[in-house]
């Protein structure tokens, strides 16, 4: 059983010939050429993917970007203690990094978009959970390009995807064009996160799952330098995203621990909550009523219960429409800005329109139903002739223009004067109440 265990799970099978892989990577970490162009290009292309909020060209860009070869090659270069390839690795590196913050500045100078949509602000605070993206990202290509049946497949595609090496760069150079540094200096720290823990991946798998040869052997004492080296710029980077994960896990718990309460006990006979919005930097929360107003002594009682739901010392701010002393307050938290709730509203005001003009129109073909009896009665007084009455809406095209207008069949016993019909169809006109009024006579012999 454990035989077959370790079959399933190792892979020295279909294990590549390491110094093809060693030459490979090798070769993926030189920038210059025409890779160069396509960097530029694909900088330009996430770019404009970012500042129109297309995720679908965004994910092209990061498909075709080749940002991927020196990250990996430091990695590499690291776990095998080849020194020539880590300078090669790194210079090249650098090079990526400033055209591509330069491609990306130039574009957002001049583009006519200035706002950061949401595909943007998303590359602006990276978390741990991005170091853990970065670290199954570098593993999962490492492996790949050890393969013979994966380093063909889709997996490195699938890892510049993932790790999302791109778009940081092009959010720093947004942040350079804005003179927005706050942006610029999370986004490239999300790229360093990338970059680091992706070659830190890298060398792990070069070192502990592959086991590749070592180009150069070190003492002991300077193994354990450069060991120490790569562990410490490791943790120092780890450390403010690790910070920020967990102001943002207390800031999602905060939020749910708020929405908990509004949603538990803000529930009132006559009164409703239209909106509430959470501030956990001034642990604070604002709440929008309609409806009757509630006094302050039952809000009080009400405000006494926060602690229950882990929102000791939290302040509540109730603002009751109109009468709020904060009317801009007010308003601010009622109005929504989002493009989707924006689109939301006009497909639905949309769709209200088209079922109004069909109500109408099944309302014209039911009065018509409805009217008919009354006419035949009306009718056969004033032309005892007449002896049938058929009411229709419909439409008769003339010289490429369509003319809705009522047909009425007519069955007449023998035929009508001129005068008659004459008379006939002004009278259907006024009782009707059309404009276009046609008659069709269908006499009996």
């Amino acid at each position: 059983m454990i035989e077959r265990i370790k079959h399933i799970l190792l892979f020295a099978e279909d294990a590549a010939d390491e110094q093809e892989v060693i030459d490979g990577i090798a070769q993926s970490v030189d920038f210059r050429g025409a890779k160069l162009w396509i960097l530029v290009i694909a900088v330009f292309v996430a770019s404009l993917g970012l500042n129109t909020n297309s995720a679908a060209v965004i994910i092209g860009a990061m498909l075709i970007s080749p940002l991927m070869g020196p990250i990996i090659g430091m990695g590499l270069s690291l776990g095998i203690y080849d020194f020539d390839l880590l300078r090669r690795s790194c210079r090249n590196y650098i090079v990526a990094t400033i055209f591509s913050i330069l491609t990306a500045t130039v574009y957002f100078l001049i583009t006519p978009i200035s706002v950061a949509q949401s595909e943007l602000l998303a590359r602006t605070s990276p978390t741990f959970y991005d170091v853990l993206i970065a670290l199954g990202g570098g593993l999962a290509g490492i492996i790949a390009l050890g393969s013979k049946s994966q380093r063909t497949g889709n997996v490195i595609p699938g890892v510049a995807i993932a790790t999302a090496l791109m778009p940081p760069l092009c959010t720093a150079g947004f942040g350079l064009a804005t003179a927005n540094w706050a942006y610029a200096a999370g986004a490239l720290y999300l790229f360093i996160i990338n970059t680091i823990f992706i070659a830190f991946a890298t060398l792990i798998g070069t070192m502990f799952i592959m086991k590749f040869k070592k180009k150069a052997y070190m003492d002991q004492a300077k193994e354990l330098r450069v060991k120490r080296t790569i562990y410490t710029i490791t943790f120092l980077t780890i450390i403010p995203a690790i910070l920020l994960t967990v102001g943002m896990v207390r800031e999602s718990y905060f939020e749910q621990h708020v929405n908990n309460f509004v949603k538990q006990e803000l529930r009132f006979h006559d009164t409703q909550v239209v909106k509430h919005h959470v501030d956990y930097e001034s642990k604070s929360f604002d709440v929008v009523l309609i409806g009757a107003k509630i006094d302050s002594t039952e809000l009080a009682i009400v405000q006494k219960r926060l602690p229950l739901y882990k929102l000791d010392g939290v302040q509540m701010n109730v603002f009751q429409g109109s009468q709020s002393a904060d009317l801009s307050t007010f308003r601010k938290l009622l109005a929504s800005d989002t493009r989707e709730q924006n689109n939301a509203e006009n497909i639905i005001t949309q769709q209200q329109a088209e079922i109004a003009e069909l109500e109408q129109q099944l309302k014209t073909y039911n009065d018509l139903n409805a009217l008919t009896p009354q006419i035949l009665k009306e009718v056969s007084i004033l032309f005892p002739q007449v002896k049938g009455v058929t009411l229709a809406r419909g439409a008769e095209a003339q010289n490429d223009t369509l003319q809705t207008q009522v047909l009425a069949i007519i069955a007449t016993e023998g035929p009508l004067t001129a005068k008659n019909k004459s008379q006939l169809s002004d009278w259907l006109t006024q009782r009707i109440g059309q404009q276009q009024v046609r008659i069709i006579l269908e006499a009996e012999d």
